[in-house]
């Protein structure tokens, strides 16, 4: 067997061991909250809902991966790199959506969605930039909504969720600004790369050369970002805009949820504050999907809108638009484009190989 074709394999199994997983916390999951009710009834409540918001919410939804695509597809434009349709961009939006829905803490998402954009003539370390960008703009607005909601509203932080919310602040925080670091402190960065080298030789852990060689990549990557920043700082500043309003699209999925029951007595701000902490909260763990944390954590903090009848049908109703829906139709776009295309015999990678990795 030729080795490629040993890798691919590898690379196959490590993703079904990941969906298996992925697919067991959801049974887990699903299991624990809904033990103790009555199926009939949590159909009775689902089927009692106004299609049209639920509707609206799918639209939402889509919109939010519409605006993470036409972000990359911009910042590749400025780079001068591959001009590449929206319709192109969405298709590896959703290869990464997947791949990061099935791997702890979304770590396989960017290289495989990387990959494919390599595989379009798109140049690794543009893609590469394009990505980190998007995922600086996602840390940012993650944080800034959740600490403004959490200021505005903290009897959303009681019964124990100000921990989880301290714990998610903090996650998201230390890895924005562990990014900010290596994208403006090259000095600092090489510290920090010293001292994990250090930090895993004590470890004794393997291939420690591989690793340094990886790391000094991607710190030589982390200053081409600057240089790109401190030259384009316009083109930077609405990259980062276009992610704050990608991730509104996210938060007013809760929002049509409740206005699908018909409820009243909760306006859109508190609705909006209520899924801006949520996801402060759950988004760094190193969880699939944050499957279990984002469904329990969406009964404590939702249960006063929608009360101890409809929450529970409120929260599977919620998940099932912005993220069970979207991994399913993502896995679709998966299939079609691995099925579409042309494999290359005898054709080893870089990037096939940080693919295996990430599915570690």
């Amino acid at each position: 067997m030729k080795f490629s074709e040993f890798l691919r394999r590898k690379i196959n199994f490590k993703m079904i061991r990941n969906i298996v997983l992925f697919l067991g916390l959801i049974v887990l999951t699903f299991w624990f909250v809904f033990k103790d009710q009555d199926p009939k009834e949590l159909i009775s409540v689902i089927t009692s809902v106004q299609f049209p918001y639920v509707l609206l919410g799918l639209v939402f939804m889509f919109f939010y991966f519409v605006m993470e695509s036409y972000n990359v597809k911009c910042i590749l434009r400025v780079l001068k790199d591959k001009r590449i349709s929206i319709f192109k961009a969405l298709k590896f939006t959703f290869i990464g959506y997947f791949f990061s829905a099935i791997t702890p803490a979304a770590t396989g998402g960017q290289p495989v969605e990387i990959y494919y954009m390599t595989k379009e003539n798109i140049k690794g370390a543009n893609a590469t930039l394009a990505l980190l960008i998007q995922l600086c703009g996602f840390q940012i607005s993650t944080l800034t909504f959740g600490l403004v909601s959490a200021i505005l509203n903290p009897g959303l932080l009681k019964d124990g969720l100000l921990f989880f919310f301290l714990l998610g602040f903090a996650i998201n925080g230390f890895a924005l600004a562990i990014m900010l670091i290596c994208v403006f402190s090259k000095r600092l960065t090489e510290k920090l790369s010293n001292f994990l080298m250090k930090l895993l030789k004590k470890l004794k852990v393997s291939d420690l050369e591989t690793k340094k060689s990886k790391i000094q990549s991607s710190i030589s990557q982390y200053h081409e970002s600057s240089l790109f920043i401190k030259s384009h700082k316009f083109e930077f500043v609405k990259s980062i805009l276009r992610v704050f309003v990608q991730i509104v699209c996210y938060y007013m999925v809760p929002i049509c949820v409740y206005q699908s029951f018909g409820l009243e007595g909760y306006s859109i701000l508190n609705l909006f504050s209520m899924q801006a902490v949520l996801y402060t909260m759950v988004s760094g763990l190193p969880l699939p999907g944050a499957i279990g944390v984002s469904e329990t954590i969406f009964l404590s903090i939702f249960g006063v809108a929608f009360g101890e009848t409809l929450i529970g049908g409120a929260m599977l109703l919620s998940r099932i638009i912005s993220f069970y829906f979207f991994v399913l139709l993502s896995l679709v776009v998966v299939i079609i484009t691995a099925i579409r295309k042309k494999k290359v015999q005898g054709e080893i990678d870089l990037t096939v190989l940080d693919i295996e990795q990430s599915l570690s």
